[in-house]
């Protein structure tokens, strides 16, 4: 196959948007203003050429963006597929010109499957027809909404164009019965599994791309980056204003990666009052699929997370390079210990994941012990183990206790930080080799990685999945380097859609070129935005509370602020494996944060103010009962 330029157009032909790479989604968006258009304006002439042509069940975007999700092995993913067994990628590029005919006024169907799946894989097209004006006609109905897609000319029949990939596209069989709408169903079915035909599949190259990760496919074709969010955003949007929520907001028309500034930032009090279960504005009414999580609510109330089928899987797609990143490979033996309770979606989308790679896994979940860590190192020499530092590190340290020869050559966690010392203690107590974070939220699934080089709580970001803004306060955004609340834009998650979500985290986002190979963006995560601590007129920062505590070992830190009858308090807990003095970790506390004082009690004029540390063994102070986290700051004022 060879590509060709462009034939030229005449001044009188419609003019395409600006030049390539395209992008399927457009095309998708495209043939739904044409569904639309057959639905509300079934007498226009547009409108008529396509019934008169019985074309009309060929514009269904549902079925379309199912068969487009098989082409190209994750339409949200185009231009690439990554591979699940070898951490490779297939690349996709379009053939160049396709040419296809149009032989008869009767039999139109072939050319126009030809058009829409050519210009799915970004190919100019050449129609050989004898009625240029009926094509020009469609062009012109999918071109309204103007959303970027490749060139269309008409020639005539018999016209040599070298160079050009000349298709013949084969008529769908016929369907049976009296051309009801439910055949019309089962024809646009059947289109849909046309797209993994061979005919299909010659409209792209593909090319296997050995020892190339995602993450560096992605890399090198950053300079496509704009343009790849710009139109991950153009769907995402689109698709958003099918919402109760998002289509009172008269969103403006998305163009280019800029415009996201433009858009409206959504604050976890308007998620909490227009989700499920209170409410189904954000729901997009597509027809029920696919897996509902529950938030953890580990500082508020519960509120329940759709994906769709097609959210799910792009969610398994892009998680499993993340694995690789953190250090995963083909043969390991993984213990996955990550919570699972009441739709908490640690497990299930852990377990979902790690079940289509080339890896042994064992799911025992939060309930694991040690008893079954030292049986699955013994008995099927598991190598990896993946949990919540909350949960894991206690059982990980009674195992060594019981058996002091165990070894876990890698240990993946998320859901929380992990302390320095205990990073530490993994390497030199079990010979771990990879200690890796992965930052995951059940709301949007993964938002950033750590690869073997990076270390501390700086992250790889997923900005082709989960686009992560830093913003002030007021909303505006911050130059790179300076630290603000997180923004999430889930750019492959269409139902229950998330734009420019105040996720609650906060942290700083700069450029970074990294010892594994990638430049780019990175992310320093910095802890929960309420993480200030306000009494006695002062603040201080939990992040900073943790820091200070790292010379004593603690694996966990919870501070808890009350208020009554004129009694302020603040209590510090700790948790650390190795017996700490209450009053030593008070006292280096009070030498280093103002708000504590160097007294344990005062009084002023309105307020008493008293501060005191309580330092429990690993495994003590209480987790949630859903997602198993140990809760940072619990503020018990009134108000707070």
């Amino acid at each position: 196959m060879t590509a060709t330029t462009t034939p030229s157009r005449s001044a009188a032909e419609p003019q395409t948007a600006a030049a390539g790479p395209y992008h399927p989604t457009d095309l998708l968006l495209a043939v739904e203003h044409v569904e639309r258009a057959l639905t509300r304006e079934p007498g226009s002439p547009a409108v008529r050429a396509l019934l008169d042509a019985g074309v009309d069940f060929l514009f269904r975007t549902e079925e379309l963006a199912e068969g487009l999700d098989e082409l190209f092995g994750g339409v949200s993913q185009y231009p690439w597929r990554p591979l699940t067994d070898s951490d490779d990628v297939i690349a996709f590029s379009p053939v160049g010109t396709v040419v296809l005919d149009d032989p008869a006024p009767d039999a139109a169907e072939p050319a126009v499957r030809g058009l829409l799946l050519a210009w799915a894989s970004g190919d100019d097209v050449i129609v050989r027809t004898a009625r240029p004006r009926w094509w020009r006609t469609v062009e012109e109905l999918l071109r309204a909404p103007g959303f970027p897609l490749p060139a269309l000319r008409t020639a005539r029949r018999g016209e040599s164009f070298p160079g050009a990939v000349v298709v013949d596209v084969p008529p769908l069989p016929a369907v049976g019965g009296d051309n009801s709408s439910s055949d019309a169903a089962v024809e646009a079915r059947r289109f849909r599994l046309d797209c993994t035909s061979g005919w299909a599949q010659g409209l792209s190259r593909r090319e296997y791309l050995p020892g190339t990760t995602l993450a560096r496919a992605r890399a090198a074709a950053a300079d496509g980056l704009d343009g790849r969010v710009a139109a991950r955003l153009r769907y995402l949007v689109e698709r958003a204003r099918r919402t109760p929520y998002y289509g009172g907001l008269d969103l403006p028309r998305v163009t280019e990666r800029a415009d996201l500034q433009r858009l409206p930032i959504l604050n976890k009090s308007d998620l909490e009052r227009h989700s499920l279960p209170t409410s189904h504005d954000l729901s997009g009414g597509d027809r029920p699929s696919g897996e509902v999580l529950r938030s953890g609510a580990t500082a508020g109330t519960p509120r329940y997370i759709v994906y769709s089928r097609a959210d799910w899987t792009n969610m398994i797609r892009e998680a499993i390079p993340v694995l690789y990143a953190l250090g995963l490979r083909p043969g390991d033996r993984v213990i996955n210990t990550l919570f699972g309770g009441e739709l908490y979606g640690g497990l299930v989308t852990s377990q979902n994941e790690l079940s289509r790679m080339p890896v042994e896994t064992y799911t025992v979940g939060g309930s694991a012990s040690a008893d079954h860590i030292l049986m699955l190192v013994r008995s099927f020499d598991a190598n990896a183990v993946l949990g919540m530092p909350a949960l894991l590190l206690p059982v990980l340290r009674a195992a060594k206790a019981a058996f002091p020869e165990l070894r876990i050559e890698k240990v993946l966690y998320g859901g929380s930080p992990m302390m320095e010392t205990d990073k530490q203690w993994l390497r030199d107590e079990l010979g771990a080799k990879v200690v890796a974070s992965i930052l995951a939220a059940n709301d949007g699934a993964q938002l950033g990685y750590q690869c073997s080089e990076m270390s501390g709580t700086l992250h790889h970001v997923c900005d082709d999945y989960n686009l992560l803004e830093v913003v002030d306060e007021q909303g505006r955004p911050l130059p790179d380097g300076e630290v603000g609340e997180l923004l999430v834009t889930s750019l492959q998650k269409l139902e229950g859609p998330l734009i420019r979500y105040r996720i609650g985290d906060i942290g700083r986002i700069f450029r970074h070129s990294c010892g594994c190979g990638l430049s780019g963006r990175v992310l320093e995560y910095l802890g929960r935005s309420d993480g200030q601590i306000k009494a006695h007129a002062q603040t201080m920062l939990y992040a900073d509370v943790v820091a200070e505590l790292a010379p004593f070992e603690v694996s966990q830190v919870q501070v808890e602020i009350a208020s009554r009858d004129r009694h302020e308090s603040i209590v510090i807990r700790t948790e650390s494996a190795r017996p700490l003095d209450p009053a030593a970790v008070k006292a280096h506390l009070e030498s280093k944060f103002s708000l504590l004082g160097s007294r344990q009690e005062f009084e002023t004029d309105e307020l008493l103010f008293h501060f005191a540390v309580e330092c429990l063994g690993e495994g003590e102070l209480p987790r949630h009962p859903v997602s198993g986290k140990v809760r940072g700051v619990i503020d018990r004022r009134v108000g707070a």
